[in-house]
């Protein structure tokens, strides 16, 4: 058992405490208590740092996003836009003088971009009037660049009366005619189209820079990641998806602005994203997978160098997704916050050599943003904490932190411990897996526990503050609770990712059960008293579990996989581009969808789902719930109609943390014996 020393005394030493009257657990009202803070930005001379802030209110289920302004030097924290007005997309003018952001404010009918001077005082004055709104700024030259989704062959006078006939029409009915027509949450219009405009700082008319090249940005999802204009402002390069409507996958093109065609720089069978111009304007990179159909595929980085036309892969050699990349201000490398073996760390990697280098070591960190002298900013979590604003010391790794946001709060509640253990899984490999203590965990006790099975199933479990499935609010509850990393979570190498393409049982399954028997084997579990369960594709292989041998009492199945047939009603259809439809082959169906195993289901479960959920459509969880009542085996469905994937209004979440805690005590009673 590895057990880090920065957790021995309080692991192993400590006697189990009662909780004194002013300290709490993290119970999930502490959690709604929390201010969440989001990716910085730090101005062009690196003085000043804009980071959101948003806060919940569970009498009404509102919420607020105020920016709020630091500084490098940890001499300002406060809020910079006004109470009761959300803000984001935050961005610096070059010159640092301005913040430009978006709101709704007073008769704004759509979300819009306000400027702010910074270097004295003044009030938010808007800059835009755009019906369909604004999203994805950014601030080049003397221009502010964003996305708005519109109607291509209405001018803003139009659009307008569109917007207004819509609203005023009594028909609630949808139509396509092709696919896309969800994703994640929302309906996508089939008639609009998501374009980049820009428009003067100084103010003017909004000029159109992609529609006239007939091409636009991928119809499920944009932000300003989705294209980059080069600083001199002469090239524009974004994403946008192949003409293939049912399983489109993203390439990337470059155009001159103002011009009226558009190159195709990549043509690549599988997904081209997140175009970056270097600071210097002489190469693009962008990131680039190989494997259609797989989104958990390597990402490596591509330059292209615009005096030769050559175009280069940095990091084939190395076994890890770029993602999270910042252009280092003398475009001689990139910083990234990169997932890394159930940690997210910051990367430094060499344009000339392609030599990756971590920053930082244990715990999580996101949100990079850099200034032209090179202070680098970004967030910082772990299992005990939620993101925390920080300068990073891009030689050391060292960081100091600029907020203090949740320090009141959390210093009135009872955290546990946690460690990462390793044990041995599917075919002798090893596998890594967080395990979270109760507070006053006392090793001479046996606990129960709560084995978590995280979704994806590419999206392994870093070293992270999460918010739907907090193990540390579950570990208060007297659990033992535990993530691991099971064949195909990301961060762990290609071969490790892919291995349980297309077969999704088995050897996560094995992980799995090994996780177990390694807690049964330890002398603080009490192995008559585990749990377990996940969502998405963990619920997938919580609904999988029920029909096979294993250990636990009880299992949480949210939004789960279970129908591999039914799943085609999705915006996602698991394994159709990479190993064909299942007419096409339906033995990899038949293999793994969880329901042909319903003959042996014998476990009982807590079945949870939302109705707006189109990745996993709810009828999912109402044909598991009608098999387990069919069989008699207990069970219970809790049913959202105004959620989606995951739980997110204030109050449903309390429900859910709630109904979850009331599910497992009568299946594995909490705390030590």
């Amino acid at each position: 058992m590895k057990i880090k020393t920065t957790f021995l005394t309080l692991l192993f030493v400590l006697p189990a405490l009662a909780l004194a009257d002013d300290i709490k657990p993290l119970s999930v009202e502490v959690l709604w208590e929390l201010e969440r803070i989001g990716s910085p930005v730090i101005s062009p001379e690196g003085g000043h740092v804009v980071a959101p802030i948003t806060t919940y209110d569970t009498d009404d289920d509102s919420s607020e996003t105020r920016l709020w302004l630091f500084s490098t030097d940890g001499d300002v924290e406060r809020p910079l836009t006004a109470k009761g007005q959300s803000a984001g997309n935050a961005t610096f003018s070059p010159d640092g003088s301005t913040l430009a952001f978006t709101s709704r404010r007073g008769d704004d009918e759509a979300t819009q971009i306000y400027l702010l001077p910074m270097d004295g005082p003044g009030e938010a004055e808007r800059l835009t009037e755009v019906p369909t709104g604004v999203n994805g700024v950014k601030w080049v030259g003397e221009n502010l660049y964003f996305i708005s989704r519109v109607w291509p062959d209405k001018d803003w006078e139009e659009i307008e009366e569109q917007l207004q006939a819509d609203k005023d029409s009594k028909v609630s009915a949808r139509q396509w005619n092709a696919l896309p027509y969800s994703f994640w949450d929302h309906w996508l219009e089939e008639d609009r189209q998501a374009h980049v405009f820009r428009i003067a700082a100084a103010g003017g008319d909004i000029e159109p820079v992609t529609q006239p090249l007939g091409r636009e940005l991928p119809r499920s999802s944009q932000g300003a990641g989705s294209y980059d204009i080069d600083p001199d402002e002469r090239f524009i390069a974004f994403m946008s998806d192949r003409d293939d409507r049912v399983d489109p996958a993203t390439d990337l093109f470059l155009a001159e602005i103002g011009g009226d065609s558009v190159e195709n720089l990549t043509d690549n069978p599988a997904g081209d994203s997140t175009p970056m111009f270097s600071p210097d304007g002489q190469t693009l990179a962008w990131l680039e997978q190989r494997i259609p159909g797989f989104y958990a595929d390597t990402s490596n980085i591509i330059l292209y160098d615009f005096d030769s036309a050559e175009r280069r892969n940095l990091t084939s050699a190395w076994d890890r997704s770029a993602a999270g990349l910042v252009w280092a201000p003398d475009a001689s490398g990139f910083y990234g916050s990169i997932e890394d073996a159930g940690t997210v760390r910051v990367y430094h990697i060499d344009v000339e050599r392609g030599e990756p280098r971590a920053i930082t070591g244990d715990t999580s960190f996101g949100g990079l943003s850099i200034a032209d002298d090179g202070t680098l900013v970004g967030t910082h979590q772990s299992f005990l904490h939620p993101d925390r604003l920080i300068v990073i010391d891009t030689d050391t790794g060292d960081t100091t932190r600029l907020d203090t946001r949740n320090d009141e709060i959390l210093a009135e509640v009872d955290l546990g411990t946690y460690e990462s253990v390793t044990y041995t899984g599917h075919d002798g490999t090893e596998i890594q897996m967080w395990v979270n203590y109760p507070p006053g965990f006392d090793e001479s006790k046996e606990y129960p526990l709560f084995l978590l099975i995280h979704g994806g199933p590419h999206s392994g479990i870093p070293d992270g503050f999460h918010y739907r499935w907090n193990a540390q609010t579950f570990a208060s509850w007297g659990y033992v609770t535990a993530w691991h990393n099971f064949h195909g979570s990301s961060g762990f190498g290609q071969d490790f990712t892919d291995y349980i393409n297309p077969d999704w049982i088995t050897a996560p399954y094995n992980d799995t059960i090994a996780a177990a028997e390694w807690f049964a084997e330890q002398d603080w579990i009490d192995d008559e008293r585990m749990v377990a369960g996940g969502g998405s594709y963990g619920g997938y292989l919580s609904s999988i579990l029920l029909a096979k041998e294993h250990p636990f009492n009880t299992l949480l199945i949210h939004a789960p996989v279970y129908n591999m047939y039914s799943q085609m009603a999705a915006d996602f259809a698991v394994h159709s581009v990479r190993f064909g439809n299942y007419w096409e082959d339906p033995s990899i169906y038949r293999d793994i969808s969880p329901h042909y195993f319903a003959e042996d289901f014998h476990t009982p479960a807590l079945i949870i789902h939302g109705q707006l959920d189109y990745r996993v459509p709810v009828g999912q969880a109402f044909e598991l719930f009608r098999t387990l009542q069919s069989k008699g085996i207990e069970s219970r469905l809790i049913y959202y109609p105004d959620e989606n994937h995951w739980i997110l209004k204030p109050n449903n979440s309390i429900y859910w943390y709630e109904q979850v805690a009331d599910w497992m005590a009568k299946f594995a009673e909490p705390g030590p014996k």
